[in-house]
C-alpha cells in the first residue's frame, strides 16, 4: 500500500516522468519533514595536506627522468559528471534548486524508505540521447540499470542506481582546440574517443564541521540525474585535459542537457593519471576525484604527473589510490584506496526493466509518443554545436579562426558582437578588434560576464559608428569608452560634446599646432631629415596630445609632411 500510495507501484514498467515541470502521470511524493542537517554517525577527522612537492618552473610533466634514459609518457583519461537539466530528479519527482533549505528536497524514495520504488524521468533519457548523438556516439536502443553498491552517509540506499553493463551511449569522440605556447595563433587540433555515457543518480552532501568534529548530511542532491561521460586515456597533460572538458562544457550548454556550471557542481571532473616508459605498458593510476574548476583540473593534472614522475624517480611506487586537489596549496592529498569492480558487487537493478528506445523505422504502429524516447526526432532537433558556430563565424564574418574560438568560450560574446555587427557601418574584422581587445580586457580586469557588462552593443555600436564616420579619432573613441564603462548612462555623443572630443575642423588652428611641435623639437626634425622616417609618428602622437586626441591622425601626417618638406 505504501508504494501505490507514493505512485511508484503498479504500472512501472511503463511509467514515464516529464522532467520539465509539466504534468506528472504520479502524484510528487511529499517531502520527508527533516528540518535540520542530519548529523552523520561517523565523525571526519580533520587532516593538514603534505607539503607542496617542488615542480619545474612551467608547473607541468618533466619530459625526461632525472636519469636520462628515456622520457616519461604521461597518461590522462576523464570521468566527466554533469548535472542534467531538469526541474525534478532522476528516479523521483523531487524539484531539483541549487541552494535550497538542506533537506528541503527529499521524497521518501530520496531517502530510501522501504516500500518506494523508482520512476524514470523522460527528460533524463532525453538529455542522455541528445548529448551521445552530440558526441557522435551510437545510442543503444536497449541499455540496463545496475545498482553499485558502496557506504556513504550521503548515500542512504547503500548502493547508486547506475548503467555499469550496457549504458545508453558507447563508442564517441570529442574533437577540440588547443593553443601551443599561449599564442591563439598556433592552434592544433586534437580528437579523444568517448567511451560511454551512462545515466545515473547522485549523492547528497556531507558537510564537515571540523569544529565539532563531525559530519552532517544534506540529502537534497540525492538522486538528482546524472550523465557519466567516460574519456578514454588519450590526453597527456592537463592543459589537453582543460581543453576538452571546455568544449565538452560549451556542447552540454548548448544542447540545453546541463547547465554545466562548475561552481554550482554541476560539472565534475575525475581525472585518472598515470606515466610510463615509450614502449612499456601503462603505470599504475591514481584518480584525482571531483575537481570542479577548468583551471584547477590543468594543475592538478600536472602536479600529479610531476608527482608520480618524482616518486618512480627517488625509486618509490605510485599507489592505486584516490586523491583530492588542495586549490589553495596547489597539490594533490591522499583520500583513501581505490575501489576496484569487486568491492562495488555491481547487480543488475531489480526495480528497473531494461530501458529500450525506437528510432523512426523501430517505431511501433499506434504508439503514444510520450511513452516512447524517438532517437531520430531527437537527432533532427539538434542545435548548431560550438564547432559549426565557429566556422560560420569565419565564413560569414571573414574574421579569424582563432578569434571565432575566443567568441563562441566566452559566455554571449558571439551574440554581442553580431549584435554590434548588425547596429555599427563599421567592417566585422574591425569590430572583432574592439570586441576583443578593448571590451573583453575590462571584463577581465573587472571580474564581470558579458551579460554584467556596463557597455552595452548599442552603446558599443552607436561609438564605433562615430569613429566609422571619422567624427572622432581613434584615441577620443578610447576615452569614450572609459566614460561608456562608468555606466552613468550617458550615449558616445553626449561624452563627445561635454567632454569637447570633437574632431578639429579648424585647419588654421591644427597648422599652427603642427608648427609648434615641429619648433619644439628639433631633434627629432633633423632625425626626419636625415631619413628616419619613423620619428614621423613621435611628431603625430605629440600632435594628437596637444589636441588631446581630437586631431584626425591622417591630416596631421600630411600637414607635418608639407612642413619638413618646405
Amino acid at each position: 500500500m505504501a508504494a501505490a500510495a507514493l505512485g511508484c507501484g503498479g504500472g512501472w514498467r511503463r511509467a514515464w516522468r516529464c522532467g520539465l515541470g509539466g504534468p506528472l502521470p504520479i502524484p510528487i511524493p511529499i517531502p520527508v519533514p527533516i528540518a535540520v542537517l542530519v548529523p552523520a554517525a561517523v565523525p571526519v577527522p580533520t587532516r593538514r595536506p603534505p607539503r607542496v612537492v617542488a615542480r619545474n618552473a612551467g608547473g607541468g610533466a618533466v619530459p625526461a627522468g632525472k636519469s636520462g634514459l628515456a622520457p616519461w609518457v604521461p597518461v590522462v583519461g576523464l570521468e566527466i559528471h554533469a548535472q542534467i537539466s531538469s526541474n525534478s530528479k532522476l528516479f523521483s519527482g523531487s524539484q531539483v534548486q541549487f541552494a535550497a533549505p538542506p533537506n528541503s528536497l527529499v521524497s521518501f524514495f530520496d531517502a530510501s524508505l522501504p516500500g518506494t520504488l523508482p520512476v524514470l524521468n523522460r527528460r533524463c533519457v532525453e538529455a542522455a540521447v541528445m548529448t551521445g548523438l552530440a558526441l557522435n556516439c551510437s545510442i543503444n536502443k536497449k541499455s540496463l540499470f545496475d545498482r553499485k553498491h558502496y557506504f556513504y552517509a550521503d548515500l542512504p540506499a547503500g548502493y547508486q542506481i547506475t548503467q555499469q553493463r550496457v549504458p545508453i551511449a558507447v563508442n564517441g569522440s570529442l574533437t577540440y582546440s588547443l593553443c601551443i605556447n599561449n599564442k591563439m595563433s598556433q592552434m592544433v587540433t586534437k580528437t579523444v574517443r568517448i567511451k560511454q555515457i551512462q545515466l545515473e543518480q547522485d549523492s547528497g552532501k556531507s558537510l564537515h564541521d571540523d569544529s565539532r568534529s563531525q559530519t552532517l548530511v544534506d540529502l537534497n542532491r540525492a538522486g538528482v540525474g546524472l550523465m557519466e561521460v567516460v574519456m578514454e586515456p588519450d590526453m597527456c597533460c592537463g592543459e589537453e585535459a582543460a581543453a576538452a572538458v571546455r568544449e565538452l562544457q560549451l556542447i552540454l550548454q548548448t544542447l540545453g542537457s546541463s547547465q554545466a556550471i562548475m561552481a554550482e557542481g554541476q560539472l565534475r571532473v575525475d581525472a585518472n593519471v598515470s606515466v610510463h616508459h615509450p614502449g612499456e605498458p601503462y603505470g599504475v593510476r591514481t584518480e584525482v576525484k571531483n575537481i570542479n574548476s577548468i583551471r584547477f583540473l590543468a594543475k592538478a593534472i600536472d602536479y600529479e604527473i610531476q608527482r608520480q614522475i618524482e616518486e618512480l624517480e627517488s625509486g618509490g611506487t605510485i599507489l592505486n589510490e584516490t586523491r583530492a586537489f588542495d586549490s589553495k596549496l596547489g597539490c594533490t592529498v591522499p583520500m583513501r584506496d581505490k575501489e576496484g569492480m569487486q568491492d562495488y558487487r555491481f547487480m543488475p537493478e531489480p526495480n528497473l526493466p531494461p530501458l529500450i528506445l525506437y528510432d523512426t523505422k523501430s517505431l511501433p504502429a499506434n504508439v503514444n509518443h510520450q511513452q516512447v524516447v524517438n532517437i531520430d526526432w531527437i537527432h533532427e532537433r539538434l542545435p548548431d554545436l560550438p564547432s559549426a558556430k565557429r566556422a560560420k563565424l569565419v565564413e560569414l564574418y571573414g574574421i579569424l579562426p582563432e578569434h571565432s574560438f575566443t567568441l563562441v568560450n566566452e559566455d554571449g560574446l558571439t551574440e554581442f558582437f553580431e549584435n554590434v555587427v548588425k547596429q555599427t557601418q563599421m567592417k566585422p574584422k574591425k569590430v572583432i578588434g574592439w570586441i576583443l581587445n578593448d571590451l573583453l580586457s575590462y571584463l577581465k580586469q573587472h571580474s564581470c560576464t558579458v551579460k554584467e557588462s556596463p557597455i552595452s552593443s548599442v552603446l558599443l555600436a552607436d561609438l564605433l559608428n562615430l569613429l566609422e564616420k571619422k567624427e572622432i579619432s581613434a584615441s577620443a573613441a578610447k576615452q569614450v569608452f572609459e566614460e561608456l564603462w562608468k555606466g552613468e548612462g550617458k550615449t558616445p555623443l553626449e561624452i563627445v560634446k561635454e567632454k569637447q572630443l570633437q574632431l578639429l575642423e579648424d585647419g588654421e588652428e591644427l597648422e599652427q599646432i603642427c608648427q609648434a611641435v615641429i619648433d619644439e623639437h628639433k631633434k627629432e626634425v633633423m632625425a626626419i631629415k636625415a631619413g628616419n622616417q619613423k620619428v614621423v609618428n613621435k611628431l603625430i602622437g605629440l600632435v594628437q596630445r596637444a589636441t588631446q586626441g581630437r586631431s584626425n591622425p591622417v591630416l596631421v601626417k600630411q600637414i607635418l609632411e608639407k612642413k619638413l618638406s618646405e
